[in-house]
């Protein structure tokens, strides 16, 4: 209620600033006057105070000079019109929330948020951490990877990324809602030598992946 009010006050300062100004013809003007009067009895009916009965130039009528059956008439035209605004702002709004939900259900509609804490793994060299969604019934990947790079130090390769490995996987659906397991996999792949214990220097290799390790929920 207090921003469709507000919205309508904006409204309204900045047309009376319009016909303040003088620089409008006189049947530009007089449609303004009635944008501004139509908007004011809108304003009035949705914050349950009284209607202002007007004539047709949208100034307001005086009973003391205007007989009661003109007044009766003037205030079910007015009424009416109020009504029909009423009607038609509804009529959007809901339009506005059929759009919204088609959309909403034309996309994917659920997240994974995942926070990296720490790798708590004695690999002796650089190594790339993977973390990815799984169907085990399927036996197949439902998502992209996730991937994080870790020094042999035991912190992340970025260190200004430390305290801050957060993902989101988004590209979940209803589809895979209905999926009877999911399970969350971790894979690590070393990064380095051939071998650990590789100490020949004749032989010393650098930059393979090898795969070290994996891990994951049992699913559900």
């Amino acid at each position: 209620m207090f921003r469709s009010v507000r919205h309508m006050i904006y409204d309204l300062i900045e047309w009376r600033s319009q016909i303040l100004s003088g620089t409008l013809p006189q049947d530009e003007l007089k449609e303004l006057k009635k944008k501004v009067t139509a908007k004011i009895d809108y304003g009035n009916r949705i914050l349950d105070l009284d209607l202002v009965v007007r004539d047709e130039d949208g100034n307001i009528l005086d009973p003391e000079q205007t007989s009661t059956i003109s007044l009766f008439r003037a205030h079910e035209i007015a009424s009416k019109q109020v009504e029909e605004r009423l009607q038609e702002e509804k009529s959007q709004k809901q339009n506005i929330d059929i759009n919204r939900q088609a959309k909403f259900a034309a996309t994917p509609s659920f997240a994974l948020f995942v926070n990296l804490k720490n790798v708590v793994c004695k690999i002796g060299e650089d190594a790339e951490v993977l973390m990815s969604l799984y169907d085990p019934l399927e036996s197949k990947f439902i998502s992209e990877n996730y991937l994080v790079r870790w020094s042999s130090c035991g912190l992340p390769k970025d260190i200004d990324r430390l305290h801050n490995l957060r993902a989101v996987f988004t590209d979940l659906g209803s589809k895979d809602l209905k999926r009877e397991k999911i399970s969350f996999v971790c894979q690590i792949v070393r990064v380095g030598r051939m071998e650990l214990r590789d100490n020949n220097t004749r032989k010393l290799t650098s930059g393979l992946r090898r795969p070290f390790g994996v891990a994951g929920t049992s699913g559900g």
